[in-house]
């Protein structure tokens, strides 16, 4: 069953950080299944406090999703994403 890694950025902490995250991330998805969905493009916000942006990412399953999101290559590049925002992530799976 289809599996889906929500991100929303709430708060950005420093720019710089993230533009680091944004230069190596996609080395971090080489060679696995993944396919996204969205990134950051545009959205409306219907309950809730606003948030800055959204990536939805698909595995086939929820196991794919947490193997590839605790993986080293991830792991390693996740650090400058933690320090350049304030993130929510999940993964919920599909019908």
């Amino acid at each position: 069953m289809p599996a889906y890694i929500v991100f929303t950025r709430e708060k950005t902490i420093d720019q710089s950080e993230l533009e680091a995250y944004w230069s190596q991330a996609p080395a971090a998805l080489e060679g696995w299944p993944i396919k996204v969905l969205a990134a950051y493009g545009r959205h409306v916000t219907l309950e809730g406090p606003e948030v800055e942006g959204v990536v939805v990412a698909e595995f086939p399953s929820v196991e794919e999703a947490r193997a590839w999101y605790y993986s080293p290559a991830y792991q390693d590049v996740v650090q400058y994403r933690f320090r350049g925002a304030v993130y929510r992530g999940l993964i919920v799976e599909g019908v």
